[in-house]
């Protein structure tokens, strides 16, 4: 859990970010940055400085972000809760925007001329690169940024997902970085760690006295953990082919909350002591290899439905290949962790694209009470959810009002966090920016990390490679393919909305 102090002066840093023109750099990082900033959680002196291939000047890229930041979904949130008076906030925002054209890997060098202008003199001040483009671009960015002689002991390097597309990758991209970075200076970036019941399941399970004593498998039944979407992938074809949901959301998001959910109690709030821990629940994972893929993992395509189009024909995609038929949009695994706590405690993972609902969470599913004297009672839950509305659900035993018979009905006690706090909730990229501009790594993953995961992962992958068979298909806007459903009910569970 992240308790670094909020960057003051004594931590100005200069935020280069490559691919400062593009989607996530508009969407999430500079409505982030603009959201600290009128918090006062940035420096007076720091400046945000984009690198892209576009030919921008500074007034142009300015002109861009007031344009296409102010009226995108993000900036109309800022603006609906922003008063009038703070345009002034804003206009101090943009002052910090600069913008710098680079040609990664050709022969102009003028890019990194400009970039070192910008920064020379400026040594004293901590540097972040932020690296909001494809992995592939990883080392040879790093590379380039070494070259220039812009990378110095006070250097910082974020890496966005995906790292590879496999542990040989993942280890290439590790190697090529670390050659110039070291591995402290290296935040690998996962944004599903910086949203708040994330950081307030670490408080739920360490600061309550109640839990620790039935977070273990003689109370806890199994755990699920969904990141369900009702989108597809319009217009990413191109990327969803070669990721798929089990490298694009299982290997760093669920994953990242099983850890959480799962790891030891550190022996203290640090920074390397909680990621030790993340490290070991990975490494206690069972191998899930060869015929057990098919028993443990379902994979599944949706296709069309009413008026929603299928993978295969998503508009605005790139034409479909022979490779496209084997990607999966959704997938779901039963996880095992082989250690004292865990032992038989089913992990059940999901994650799909064109579902019914939209929704992030972590269930935790607790036994049956060992003698019922009521009829009709169900086992308690607690529900973490991520999104779209984050907050925490305890579902217990109660009676039903009146004079008859005990009539038992779960119900839930609530905390939402946007009706119990009366602060604005931060997105999860305010927070990690925060965090590595104040140089705290605690929500970053370790090059370890990352490996072990793609470890579990590989075999998996192969597998599937291996077998013939194509996903299986599910009509856009259900709930999966009948396999995951299987995958509980052969050992008598459901997935959480089944059983509502």
């Amino acid at each position: 859990m992240s308790t670094h102090p909020e960057p003051t002066p004594a931590h100005t840093a200069d935020l280069v970010v490559f691919g400062g023109t593009g989607d996530l750099s508009m969407r999430k990082l500079l409505p982030a940055l603009y959201h600290s900033d009128r918090e006062g959680r940035l420096s007076p002196e720091t400046r945000v400085i984009a690198m892209s291939r576009g030919g921008l000047t500074d007034a142009d890229f300015r002109g861009k972000v007031d344009a296409e930041v102010r009226d995108g979904f993000e900036c109309r949130r800022v603006r609906d809760q922003v008063p009038i008076e703070d345009l002034a906030v804003w206009e101090r925002f943009l002052a910090r925007l600069h913008h710098v054209s680079v040609d990664v890997g050709g022969s102009d060098k003028s890019g990194w001329d400009a970039l070192s202008g910008l920064l020379s003199g400026f040594e004293s001040r901590d540097r972040v690169f932020y690296l909001a483009s494809p992995p592939r671009t990883f080392g040879p960015f790093c590379r380039e940024l070494a070259e220039a002689g812009l990378v110095t002991p006070r250097s910082r390097v974020v890496l966005e997902k995906p790292l590879g597309q496999d542990l040989p990758s993942a280890q290439a991209i590790n190697d090529e970085v670390g050659a110039i970075f070291e591995e402290r200076q290296i935040f690998r970036i996962d944004h599903y760690l910086g949203k708040e019941t994330v950081q307030n399941l670490l408080v739920l399970r360490f600061a309550n006295a109640f839990l620790e004593p039935v977070w273990n498998s003689l109370w806890i039944d199994h755990v699920q953990i969904t990141a369900a979407e009702t989108v597809g992938t319009p217009g990413r074809r191109g990327y969803y082919d070669h990721a798929g949901a089990l490298r694009d959301m299982v290997q760093n998001h669920l994953l990242q909350l099983l850890t959480l959910t799962a790891m030891e109690p550190p022996a203290r709030n640090d920074r390397e002591a909680i990621r030790d821990e993340k490290v070991k629940v990975l490494q206690a994972l069972r191998p899930i290899a060869g015929t057990e893929v098919d028993r443990f993992t379902v994979r599944g395509q949706y296709v069309g439905a009413g008026d929603m189009p299928g993978y295969l024909d998503e508009p605005g995609s790139t034409p479909p290949t022979e490779a496209s038929a084997r990607v999966e949009t959704f997938t779901a695994i039963r996880a095992e962790i082989k250690n004292w706590r865990w032992a038989g405690v089913p992990f059940y993972l999901r994650t799909g694209k064109r579902m019914p609902y939209r929704r992030s969470e972590i269930v935790v599913q607790f036994k049956d009470v060992p003698h019922s004297i009521f009829p009709g009672g169900t086992p308690n839950r607690l529900v973490l959810r991520l999104q779209p509305e984050e907050g925490i659900e305890l579902h217990i035993m109660a009676k039903e009002p009146g004079a008859g018979e005990v009539t038992l009905k779960p119900v839930p006690m609530s905390l939402s966090f946007g009706e119990t706090f009366t602060a604005r909730v931060p997105e999860a990229y305010e927070r990690l920016l925060s965090d590595v501009l104040a140089g705290n790594p605690t929500l970053f993953m370790r090059r370890d990390e990352v490996e072990a995961a793609w470890r579990w992962i590989d075999p998996i992958l192969d597998a599937w490679k291996a077998d013939p068979a194509l996903p299986e298909p599910y009509p856009a806007g259900t709930t999966g393919p009948a396999g995951a459903h299987e995958l509980l009910g052969r050992s008598g569970r459901a997935w959480h909305e089944e059983d509502m």
